[in-house]
């Protein structure tokens, strides 16, 4: 599950501390048996006590490629991004930009060859890591979202890297919400 914050403004959290005092108590009450990932949009935000505060937890930091958001490259020469065993990427793009070149979502308008080329160079390091790598794209990324997973699938095996595990449909019996009364 992704708890996706927006950029937060000094009228809303005039401090991270603040931000902290409230996501903390929140933390502390997730069930452990299941995945959590938090990203922000408050990129002076993305620092070492932040990614302390998830390790903590073992909750995943966000990957983002965003426009106004860092690479993961250059959170890394700060501190290390990869907070648990597991990782979420996602390829979010422009979303104005793209929407001032098209709202039909049927083909590539932006080419992210090389942009994607970097993602494939980094997933590889952590990937040997032993780190699991879930990953999203968004339309607005390039025009096109599943023109962008197969772009990227490309771009791994040109470089000669190993077999790609296949995401898995599955249905699952339990949920997050068992036990709740309506």
């Amino acid at each position: 599950m992704v708890l996706q914050f927006p950029f937060y403004n000094r009228s809303e959290f005039k401090t991270q501390s603040d931000f902290f005092d409230r996501l903390i108590p929140f933390l502390k009450k997730l069930p452990r048996d299941y995945k959590f990932a938090v990203e922000i949009r408050n990129k002076a935000w993305l620092n070492q006590d932040f990614v302390d505060v998830l390790r903590e937890y073992k909750i995943a930091l966000v990957l983002q490629d965003q426009s106004w958001m860092p690479h993961p490259n250059e959170l890394a020469q700060d501190f290390d991004p990869i907070t648990t065993d597991w990782t979420y990427i996602r390829w979010l793009g422009d979303r104005k930009g793209i929407e001032q070149v098209t709202k039909t979502w049927d083909k590539v308008v932006v080419d992210r060859t090389n942009r994607l080329s970097g993602w494939v160079d980094y997933c590889h390091v952590v990937q040997q890591r032993g780190v699991k790598i879930y990953a999203y794209a968004n339309n607005h990324f390039a025009g096109h979202a599943p023109a962008t997973i197969e772009l990227f699938r490309n771009l791994w095996y040109a470089k000669g890297l190993p077999e790609l595990e296949r995401g898995r449909r599955f249905r699952q019996e339990s949920s997050l919400f068992d036990g709740i009364e309506e």
